[in-house]
């Protein structure tokens, strides 16, 4: 299995509906193949962390900069 299948079908192995001959391929990518592994933890940690309902607050400075990112941004779309 090459990198490119395995993202095309990571929805439904995530969410447990991939037929089992193709999960034993998939799996056996992911163990020699770390990109992918870090694909794969990254979403099952945000699926775990959107499921715990919990509220995260951002530290002030890393609010600050996103925010005047946001701004930069949505002048430069509604400028151009």
């Amino acid at each position: 299995m090459k990198c490119e299948e395995l993202l095309a079908m990571l929805n439904d192995y995530v969410d447990g509906q991939i037929d089992p001959g193709v999960c034993e391929a998939f799996e056996s990518h992911l163990e020699g193949c770390n990109p992918c592994q870090v694909v794969v933890d990254t979403i099952r940690k945000t699926i775990t962390l959107y499921k715990d309902e919990a509220v995260y607050e951002l530290p002030f400075s890393f609010r600050t900069r996103l925010h005047q990112n946001l701004r930069e941004r949505w002048k430069q779309k509604w400028n151009n």
